[in-house]
C-alpha cells in the first residue's frame, strides 16, 4: 500500500546557477552555464577540467561547531539559512524533537582531509585543527541538527549519486512512521581532488563542456552545491507524491546497458505515486553525459514513456553534483511545478543538438518550453555506482 503523499513548502539551493530559489531558476530556465569554468588545479598532473562551481563567500561555521568545518557544511548552512524562517516556524509548531534531518553527501569534508595531508606532506604533522569528523560521511546530517538545534533523527545517506533523492525518500517515511513531524531532507557534496581524479581514472570526465545525449559526448563535469527541502505533512504548493528504488548490482561502476533496475525505479515511483506514465509531463533525466549512462537513460524512458515526454538534463548547468544531484533534480522540478513559476517553463536541455540514433533528441527540452495546460507532475531520476537507483514523483496544483 502506497505511503500518502508529503509536501515541500520550503527550499534553500546554491548551485553553479546561484543562491536561492528565485536566483536559480532565473538562470535555470534561461539556459545559462557560467558557473561551468575550467580550472587547473583539481586534477593530479594540472590539466584543466570544467566544473559546475559556487562562487563568492559562504557563511562561517560558529566557533562551537569549528570540529564540522568545511566546505560542505558551509553549503549546507547557506541552503538551510534560506529557509531558516520556515524551520523557525515548524520548530515553534511541532518542537525541536519532532524535527528531522536527514542529508545525502558522498563527499562530506574531504576536501579538508586532502587540505591536511597536503600539510602533513610538508611537515610531518596534521594540522592543529584538523578533526576526522571534518570529513566523516555522517557529519552533514548530525552538524546541520547541532546548527539549528535540533533534536529529531538526524542522519546522513550516502549512496553516491542517488544519496539525495533516497533522503526525501527517507523523509516521507519518517513522517509516515510519525517518527517527525517535519523533516530538513536534501544533499550537499563539493568539489574535491578525490572525486576529479577518480572519475577521470574511470574515463569518465569530459574534455571540455558536457554534452549529455549527444553523439558528442565524452563525459561528465562534476559539480557542487546543496538543495534541502522543508517536508511536512501539511499541504503546500509543491508535493512528492511518490518514490522508487531498485539495486541492481550489475557493476561497481557501469550501468546495466538495458537498465532493468531502472525501470524498476521508475516504475515503482509511478505506482508509489497512483499515476501512470501518461501523467507525467515532464523528465529530469540523470543525463550524465557517458556514453554508458545516456543510452541506457534513452532505452528505458523509451520504454517507460513510448508516447514520448519532455525531458532534459540540468548537469550541462550545475554539473554533476555527485551526492546532491538526487536533491538538485528534485529542486529543479520543484522550481518548475511552483506558482511562482507563472509560464510554465521547463528546465532546457543544453546540448549541441547533435542527435544519434537510439538516443533522446526530439522530446528533449528546448528553452523556453512550456509545459502548457498539462498538470505539472514530474519524475526526476537519480542513478549511482553499484546500480543504486532512486526515482521521485513531484507536482504542483492543476
Amino acid at each position: 500500500m502506497s505511503m500518502p503523499p508529503v509536501y515541500l513548502p520550503a527550499l534553500g539551493i546554491v548551485s553553479a546557477l546561484g543562491r536561492g530559489r528565485r536566483d536559480v531558476a532565473a538562470n535555470l530556465f534561461a539556459g545559462k552555464r557560467e558557473g561551468m569554468r575550467a580550472r587547473s588545479d583539481l586534477l593530479s598532473d594540472g590539466v584543466p577540467a570544467y566544473v559546475g562551481e559556487v562562487t563568492g563567500d559562504l557563511p562561517s561555521v560558529p566557533a562551537h561547531l569549528g570540529f564540522y568545518e568545511s566546505r560542505n557544511f558551509q553549503l549546507v548552512i547557506e541552503a538551510a539559512e534560506q529557509i531558516r524562517a520556515e524551520i523557525e516556524a515548524a520548530r515553534e509548531k511541532f518542537g525541536p524533537a519532532r524535527i528531522a534531518v536527514i542529508i545525502g553527501s558522498s563527499t562530506s569534508g574531504i576536501d579538508r582531509g586532502e587540505q591536511a595531508l597536503a600539510e602533513a606532506d610538508k611537515t610531518g604533522r596534521l594540522p592543529d585543527e584538523f578533526d576526522v569528523r571534518m570529513q566523516e560521511l555522517g557529519s552533514v546530517g548530525e552538524g546541520l541538527a547541532r546548527y539549528l538545534d535540533l533534536a529529531g533523527p538526524a542522519y546522513t545517506v550516502s549512496t553516491a549519486c542517488s544519496s539525495g533523492a533516497h533522503a526525501l525518500a527517507a523523509a516521507r517515511r519518517l513522517l509516515a512512521a510519525n517518527l517527525a513531524d517535519a523533516v530538513i531532507a536534501g544533499g550537499a557534496d563539493t568539489l574535491c581532488r578525490l572525486t576529479l581524479n577518480g572519475f577521470r581514472s574511470l574515463s569518465a570526465l569530459s574534455s571540455g563542456l558536457c554534452n549529455p545525449f549527444s553523439r558528442n559526448r565524452d563525459g561528465i563535469n562534476i559539480g557542487e552545491g546543496a538543495a534541502l527541502f522543508l517536508v511536512q505533512r501539511d499541504e503546500a504548493d509543491v508535493t512528492l507524491f511518490g518514490a522508487g528504488a531498485s539495486s541492481d548490482g550489475h557493476s561497481m561502476t557501469a550501468p546495466d546497458p538495458e537498465g532493468h533496475g531502472v525501470e524498476l525505479a521508475m516504475r515503482a515511483a509511478l505506482a508509489d505515486a497512483g499515476c501512470a506514465p501518461e501523467e507525467i509531463s515532464y523528465v529530469q533525466l540523470h543525463g550524465t553525459g557517458t556514453d554508458q549512462n545516456d543510452a541506457m537513460e534513452s532505452r528505458v524512458i523509451n520504454r517507460v514513456f513510448p508516447h514520448g515526454v519532455a525531458a532534459s538534463s540540468s548537469k550541462t548547468q550545475i554539473g554533476h553534483t555527485l551526492g546532491a544531484a538526487g536533491a538538485m533534480g528534485a529542486a529543479h522540478c520543484w522550481l518548475a511545478a511552483h506558482p511562482e513559476n507563472r509560464d510554465g517553463l521547463l528546465p532546457p536541455h543544453i546540448w549541441d543538438g547533435a542527435a544519434a540514433e537510439g538516443l533522446l533528441s526530439e522530446t528533449l527540452v528546448r528553452q523556453g518550453d512550456q509545459r502548457g495546460a498539462a498538470r505539472p507532475l514530474f519524475l526526476s531520476n537519480a542513478f549511482a555506482f553499484g546500480g543504486n537507483n532512486a526515482c521521485l514523483v513531484i507536482g504542483g496544483q492543476v
